[in-house]
């Protein structure tokens, strides 16, 4: 019997449960049948899980924009920011905003810094 590859998603692991319990009910010992309560119990707990992940996805995106909202608002202002490389604290005016990674990056002079890293903007 081959192993289960891990699912990346609860609607990955939903189908999987799927077909594990259609499976098990296809299988079942009709004098031993399986409690419809633990079945229930677990169908409902992999959709809170579904719902969660959905949340996190929204909040994901809701934070990006708020991100990017503040890069927007930065340019042309002076930041005072702490470089990626450790350096001591610098400044500059930023010039533009862009993405990385998904995360927002703003520039400065050649540089570009983690809008995180910004400690402080002046106008």
């Amino acid at each position: 019997m081959s192993a289960i590859p891990s699912a990346g998603s609860s609607k990955d692991i939903k189908g999987d449960y799927m077909m594990l319990l259609v499976t098990q009910l296809q299988n079942q010992n009709p004098l031993e049948p399986m409690s419809s309560d633990e079945m229930t119990a677990q169908l409902t707990q992999l959709s809170q899980l579904e719902h969660m992940e959905n949340m996190d996805s929204t909040f994901e995106k809701a934070l990006f924009t708020a991100q990017m909202n503040q890069g927007a608002a930065l340019i042309d202002k002076e930041v005072t920011f702490v470089p990626r490389n450790g350096d001591q604290v610098a400044s500059g005016r930023v010039d533009g905003i862009t993405t990385v990674d998904g995360k927002v990056i703003v520039g400065v002079g050649s540089q570009g810094i983690d809008i995180d890293r910004i400690l402080s903007v002046a106008k």
